[in-house]
């Protein structure tokens, strides 16, 4: 599975997830989206151009329903490198759903608004790239009245303040946690807060970004459920690791010294190379080779 199918099946799978990423960064933190108003929507839109059948395809897209009045499609895009035509991307996608609306469109309805958010989670660096059609493009100055343009709603995750970070309810905390630390000073201290769905954050961080811990623990998800914390989660991965590499260590630490007396004994015609490699169960010429021995014909 993929960087980007680990990000969205993370964001699909847990409603409490999405909804609080829209309410903390669209809403300050309110309660405005209830993860029960949500519903899956397929990220794949269909649109006919040329005589053909397209699709385009967003990262996660859900409806959000409120009293079976209204519905909203919102749309996140999960980016780790600065995207400099992100402006007609969005622009591409909030078109297909509104022309997929008004195909469907019964007489008495009207359109939903759709909002699409750009998720960045990229630290050593703030975004670099246009966040409009205009900047985008070359657009001589006389045509810039006319040209549809478009914004982009980029959230810089590694630059959230500490108050925006502690507005999250959910496991998401605990991402933007990882990304903030990360652009302050390149250290990750994980927290005591119980996670709920820890496999997939561990999944996700691993993916955002190649931390060793989160790659050991990832190694060993079937057990994740053990642990209720990242700061367990990771200490117990990390010192059951090191348990292995240190008996490991002590494995080969054996054998080589196995294998250096029987090459010392070989070289002072104690034993043959013959004798030496059927003791370590190799055979004579890759005992020679690793030894450095001469074969004899």
């Amino acid at each position: 599975m993929g960087e980007k199918d680990i990000v969205e099946k993370t964001l699909e799978a847990y409603n409490d997830v999405f909804a609080d990423i829209v309410n903390v960064l669209l809403f300050k933190g309110e309660r405005i989206i209830q993860p029960d108003d949500l519903e899956d929507q397929t990220p794949r839109a269909m649109y006919k151009a040329d005589d053909k059948i397209r699709e385009v395809e967003r990262d996660v897209a859900k409806r959000w329903v409120k009293n079976n009045i209204r519905i909203a499609c919102i749309g996140l895009e999960n980016q780790t490198k600065a995207d400099p035509y992100i402006s007609l991307r969005v622009m591409g996608y909030d078109g297909v759903e509104y022309r997929t609306q008004l195909r469907d469109l019964k007489e008495v309805e009207k359109p939903c608004p759709v909002v699409t958010l750009v998720l960045y989670f990229g630290y050593k660096g703030h975004w670099n790239a246009p966040l409009s059609i205009l900047q985008a493009l070359e657009v001589p100055e006389i045509l810039k009245p006319y040209v549809t343009d478009v914004k982009v709603n980029l959230f810089e995750i590694a630059y959230l303040t500490w108050e925006q970070v502690n507005m999250f309810q959910s496991d998401f905390r605990e991402v933007a946690r990882y990304f903030v630390q990360m652009q302050e000073d390149g250290e990750y201290r994980p927290s005591d807060d119980e996670i709920s769905h820890i496999e997939s954050i561990l999944q996700l961080l691993n993916v955002m970004d190649k931390d060793h811990r989160f790659e050991l623990s990832v190694n060993e998800r079937e057990n994740a459920k053990e642990a209720r914390t990242m700061s367990e989660w990771l200490t117990k991965v990390i010192n059951e690791n090191q348990a292995i590499g240190l008996k490991k260590g002590i494995e080969q630490g054996i054998e080589k010294g196995k294998f250096t007396a029987y090459a010392d004994m070989v070289r002072k015609n104690r034993i043959s190379a013959k004798e030496a490699s059927e003791e370590l169960g190799m055979t004579e010429t890759e005992f020679c080779k690793e030894a450095g021995i001469t074969v004899k014909q």
